[in-house]
C-alpha cells in the first residue's frame, strides 16, 4: 500500500502499464514526467538531440497522459527540469514509499537514474519493470542476455516456438479523489523547449498527433475501419500516403501504446476478419523491435561505438560537405534526395527510404554511420534508441546483417517508385 510515485518515461499510457497498475494498489498515487533540458541540447555530432517534430509529438502525448490520469483521479506533475533535481524533493514532500518506473538500460537513462538514486532517502523503494517488450525477458528461451543470437531469424524462431505474449493489463480503476494533490506545475511550450510552432507539411505520410487516444484511434482505423492490416505485407514498402504502413512506431516509441496491445488486436483481427501472411507480418515487425532491444541489452554501449557490435574496423570519413548535401537532399541520387527532404520537412521517412539513405551514407559515401544515426535521432518522430542504432549498425555492416548488404539505389527507386510519384512529391524545385 502506502504512497506511490510513477515516474513516466517511455511508457506514456494508462492502459497496459505495469508501473501504473502496481502503483494504484497504494493509498496515494502521483505521476511525474520530465521534459529533461538535456534532451533538447546539441549533441557532439552537431544536431539537437530532439528536434521540433518529436518535441511537438511529445507535448501532445504528455497532455493526453495528464488528461487520462485525471480521469483516474491521479495528478501528473510535469517539469522542464532534470529528474535528479526534482524527484528526491518530491519523494520527501509527499512521503513516497515506492517509485515505480519502466526499466531503461542505455547509458544516458542509466546515468540519470543513478543520479536520482544517489539523492533519495534510504528507505525509498525503486521498482523497475521491463514493460516495453512483446516477449518479456522472463518469457524468452534464453537464460541470459548474452545468449541472445546475433542473427534475427534464430531469435525469432526460438521465441515464436516457446515464448508467450503476456496478457494486456486493464486500465486501472479510478482512485479516491480525496487523495489527489494540487498540481502547480506548468507544461513547457514548444518555445520553452527551443522551437517555434509550425504546421505539419500537407504532404507528410505521418500527419497524426501524439498520445494514447490518437494511438488507439489509429489502431481502430488501420484494423477495423479500413482493414488495411489485411494488406500490410504487400503495401509496407510504400512511400506516399498515410496507409501504406501501420504508422504505429511513433506511439510505440514513447509508449503511448504497448506492443502487447497491438499484438492482441492483431490476434482479434485474425479471429474476426482474416488471418494471412500480412497479419503475421505486423507481429514479425514487432519481434524485430524486440530483437534490437535485446541486442542493446546484450552489448550495452557497443551499439554506439564506431565498430558496432562486430567491432569491425572500416575506414570511415566525416566530410562536412557530403553531410550537408545528404541532409539537404543534394546528392547524386534523386531517390536519396527525396527521402532526405521528406525527413527534413516532416520528421518522417518510410522504412524503405531509411534503409536506402543509410546504405548510401555508410556504404556508398563511406561516412561515419554514427553521424547518420545521430541525425535520425534528432529528426525522427518515432526515434527509439534501440531500433535506430540497431538498424544503423545493420545497414552499415557493423551489426546484425549476416549478408552485409549494400543497396543499389537506382534499382530500388525503379522498383519502389517506378513512376517517380514519390520523388516528384518531394523534389519539386518550387518548394525550395
Amino acid at each position: 500500500m502506502g504512497n506511490n510515485l510513477v515516474w513516466f518515461r517511455n511508457d506514456l499510457r494508462v492502459s497496459d502499464n505495469y508501473s501504473l497498475t502496481k502503483a494504484t494498489e497504494g493509498d496515494k498515487v502521483i505521476g511525474v514526467y520530465f521534459f529533461d533540458p538535456r534532451h533538447y541540447e546539441v549533441t557532439p555530432f552537431g544536431f539537437r538531440k530532439t528536434e521540433k517534430f518529436r518535441a511537438k509529438f511529445l507535448l501532445e502525448t504528455v497532455a493526453t497522459l495528464k488528461k487520462n490520469l485525471e480521469k483516474l483521479n491521479i495528478t501528473l506533475l510535469v517539469y522542464h527540469a532534470k529528474p535528479e533535481e526534482v524527484i528526491p524533493k518530491l519523494s520527501v514532500e509527499h512521503n513516497i514509499d515506492t517509485i515505480y518506473l519502466q526499466r531503461e538500460w542505455t547509458s544516458e537513462e542509466a546515468e540519470v537514474l543513478a543520479g536520482v538514486k544517489a539523492k533519495l532517502e534510504p528507505n525509498t523503494v525503486l521498482t523497475e519493470s521491463y514493460d516495453q517488450f512483446l516477449f518479456h525477458p522472463e518469457e524468452i528461451p534464453f537464460d541470459t542476455f548474452e545468449q541472445i543470437p546475433n542473427i534475427f531469424t534464430h531469435f525469432r524462431k526460438k521465441c515464436e516456438k516457446v515464448a508467450q505474449v503476456r496478457k494486456v493489463l486493464p486500465k486501472p480503476s479510478p482512485k479516491n479523489g480525496e487523495n489527489r494533490i494540487q498540481n502547480l506545475t506548468e507544461f513547457p511550450s514548444l518555445f520553452d523547449l527551443g522551437f517555434e510552432d509550425f504546421e505539419t507539411d500537407p504532404r507528410s505520410a505521418f500527419p497524426f498527433k501524439g498520445g494514447e487516444d490518437e494511438a488507439m484511434a489509429r489502431l481502430e482505423h488501420y484494423f477495423w475501419e479500413s482493414k488495411k492490416l489485411a494488406y500490410y505485407k504487400k503495401t509496407r514498402n510504400g512511400l506516399v500516403g498515410t496507409d501504406y504502413s501501420s504508422k504505429f512506431s511513433p506511439w510505440l516509441a514513447n509508449g503511448s501504446v504497448s506492443a502487447r496491445i497491438i499484438y492482441s488486436k492483431v490476434k482479434r483481427f485474425e479471429r474476426e476478419v482474416m488471418k494471412n501472411q500480412d497479419t503475421y507480418w505486423l507481429i514479425f515487425e514487432l519481434i524485430w523491435r524486440d530483437y534490437f532491444k535485446y541486442i542493446s541489452l546484450k552489448y550495452g554501449n557497443r551499439i554506439f561505438k564506431i565498430g558496432g557490435i562486430l567491432e569491425k574496423k572500416y575506414s570511415w570519413d566525416a566530410d562536412k560537405q557530403l553531410l550537408e548535401d545528404w541532409i539537404n537532399g543534394n546528392t547524386a541520387e534523386p531517390f536519396v534526395n527525396a527521402n532526405m527532404r521528406e525527413l527534413q520537412l516532416t520528421g518522417w521517412m518510410s522504412n524503405r527510404g531509411r534503409q536506402n539513405v543509410a546504405s548510401y551514407w555508410a556504404k556508398e559515401l563511406q561516412q561515419d554511420w554514427r553521424i547518420g544515426a545521430a541525425y535520425f535521432e534528432s529528426l525522427l518522430i518515432d526515434y527509439d534508441v534501440h531500433s535506430n542504432w540497431g538498424n544503423w549498425m545493420y545497414n552499415s555492416g557493423v551489426g546484425n546483417d549476416p549478408r552485409d548488404r549494400k543497396f543499389n539505389i537506382k534499382l530500388q527507386a525503379e522498383r519502389y517508385d517506378p513512376k517517380g510519384k514519390f520523388q516528384n512529391l518531394w523534389l519539386q524545385q518550387t518548394l525550395f
